[in-house]
């Protein structure tokens, strides 16, 4: 016995099947395929959420609202969260570096929830109204920082359903 005499079992091994060679090939004169139809030709290939001539879910569904593609995401922290922070400075930098906020979106928006009874500086892109009240009543300052592409960021408020009447 040596290697040349080593051979796989009987039946182990199998010839490929020839796809469309006719009726000696052992898959008919249509090769599994059919007659006609979209899938008897090459190069068929159904579109994306075809359902068998069925409406798609992708149509059936309501179209609803609208996206702005100019909304701008912002980082937010609250004024309470400030407050148990150790130092009287925040800046984006320093937030990110100490672990308060992940990534700076569009910019660093502060927002007035919680208290504040201490004396801060804070440097940030947006403010909300109640946050501005809050630091400068403390007798803090704020900084509006520019947006990351240059211009002034947008100081206004986020809109309130007062002023949708």
């Amino acid at each position: 016995m040596n290697l040349s005499n080593l051979r796989p079992p009987k039946g182990q091994k199998h010839k490929k099947q020839r796809i469309g060679q006719g009726m000696g090939s052992g898959r008919g004169k249509y090769s599994g395929r059919g007659a006609k139809g979209a899938k008897s030709i090459s190069g068929y290939s159904k579109m994306r959420g075809f359902e068998g001539g069925q409406m798609p879910l992708h149509r059936r569904l309501p179209k609803r609202g609208f996206t702005n593609i100019f909304h701008k995401e912002y980082t937010i922290i609250n004024v309470g969260a400030l407050e148990k922070l150790d130092g009287d400075t925040f800046t984006p930098e320093s937030l990110k570096a100490s672990g308060v906020i992940k990534k700076l979106n569009a910019g660093l928006k502060v927002l007035g929830n919680g208290e504040l009874t201490r004396k801060i500086t804070v440097q940030a892109h947006v403010y909300s109204k109640s946050a501005l009240e809050k630091i400068q009543k403390a007798g803090g300052s704020v900084e509006v920082l520019k947006a990351a592409g240059g211009a002034a960021a947008d100081t206004k408020p986020a809109a309130t359903d007062e002023g949708k009447k």
